[in-house]
């Protein structure tokens, strides 16, 4: 395996991702292993602490099994005039009767 000047910062920006979602390296790797990767759980954890090296296709595939965890997790939405009144208007954020989408599944 040789070096790829490209692979520390792929890494910093996975552990980035990774700590920005709160995603554990463990969460990680079981995702990236249903996605047929074939790093064990501890080559993951040290390619992430930058102890060993990983060929780009597992690296890659760290990074698209990353990538669906993020998109998976429930995103802070602004919430639209008509889902305030006056009870929840100091509280901004709470979207009431409407979902994650700013619909309301009531409708």
């Amino acid at each position: 395996m040789g070096f790829d000047p490209h692979e520390p910062e792929q890494r910093g920006k996975l552990n980035d991702a990774l700590g920005a979602a709160g995603i554990s390296v463990g969460e990680l790797w079981l995702r990236y292993f249903s996605m047929s990767g074939s790093a064990g759980e501890y080559e993951v954890q040290a390619y992430a602490q930058g102890l060993i090296s990983l060929p780009v296709t597992q690296r890659d595939l760290l990074a698209m099994a990353a990538n669906e965890l993020i998109d998976e997790k429930p995103q802070p939405r602004a919430p639209y005039a008509d889902q305030l009144d006056d009870s929840n208007a100091a509280g901004a954020g709470d979207l009431g009767d409407h979902d994650a989408r700013g619909q309301n599944p009531n409708t």
